[in-house]
C-alpha cells in the first residue's frame, strides 16, 4: 500500500501539466510557391470561312507562381487563397493563309481559390484531399506591348501531404477557362492583327510546392 501511494503521487505532477497544457494555437495562413506545366491554349480567328477553323495558339509550357491563404472561418479543412501563375510561352497560327509569325507571349493569371478538404476516414490524418474552385481573370501580353484581359474561372482538386502541422507538400490539378468575348484584336510579329473570339478557351494545368501554415 505505501508503494502504491508513492506511485500515485509520483504520476500525479505529469497528469495534471498534461491538463493543463493550452490548445494549439488555430494556423490562420499559408503560403506556398509552386512550378507547374499547363497545356495549350486555342483561341478562335473572326470572321472565318465557314468549314474551316483558324485559330491562334497559345503553346504548352511550364508555369510558376506563388499563393497566399487565410482560413477566414477559423476551420482549418476550409481555405481562401490569393494566386498569381505565370506561363512563358509562344503564340502560333493554325489554318491561317499565311501563316502568322511565332510570337512571344505571356500569361499571368490571377485567381481567388476556393478549397475544402473533405473528412475522409480510411485516409491517414497526414494525406488530406481537396476540392477547388476558383475565380478572376487572365492577362494575355505578346512582345508588340500590346493584350488583353479577361474573365477566367477553374474547377479542379489536389492532395495534401502534412510533413507537420507547419509545414506540407501539394499537388493540384485543374480546368482553366478564359472567356474571349467581345472580340480581341492581337498583334503578332511583323505588324499583322488578328482578332479572336468565341465563348471560351480553356488549358488544364498541374502543379506542385511545399506550404509553409502559421
Amino acid at each position: 500500500m505505501p508503494l502504491l501511494v508513492a506511485f500515485l503521487f509520483a504520476m500525479l505532477p505529469p497528469v495534471l501539466q498534461a491538463q493543463q497544457l493550452p490548445e494549439p494555437k488555430p494556423l490562420r495562413f499559408d503560403v506556398t510557391p509552386f512550378f507547374g506545366y499547363r497545356t495549350s491554349e486555342s483561341f478562335p480567328v473572326e470572321p472565318h470561312v465557314t468549314g474551316t477553323n483558324p485559330r491562334v495558339v497559345l503553346d504548352a509550357a511550364p508555369t510558376y507562381g506563388i499563393s497566399f491563404g487565410a482560413r477566414l472561418t477559423g476551420r482549418e479543412e476550409d481555405l481562401i487563397e490569393v494566386r498569381w501563375a505565370r506561363q512563358d510561352s509562344y503564340l502560333h497560327s493554325e489554318e491561317i493563309t499565311p501563316q502568322i509569325p511565332r510570337g512571344h507571349i505571356l500569361l499571368d493569371q490571377f485567381h481567388g481559390d476556393f478549397s475544402h478538404e473533405p473528412y475522409i476516414e480510411e485516409w491517414p490524418s497526414w494525406v488530406k484531399p481537396y476540392v477547388l474552385g476558383s475565380i478572376g481573370a487572365t492577362h494575355v501580353s505578346v512582345t508588340s506591348g500590346m493584350g488583353f484581359t479577361r474573365f477566367s474561372f477553374g474547377l479542379g482538386g489536389g492532395i495534401r501531404f502534412y510533413a507537420s502541422r507547419h509545414l506540407g507538400f501539394k499537388i493540384q490539378g485543374e480546368w482553366l477557362a478564359t472567356l474571349a468575348a467581345p472580340q480581341i484584336a492581337v498583334v503578332c510579329g511583323g505588324g499583322c492583327i488578328v482578332h479572336v473570339g468565341g465563348a471560351a478557351a480553356s488549358q488544364g494545368e498541374a502543379f506542385f510546392g511545399p506550404f509553409i501554415r502559421f
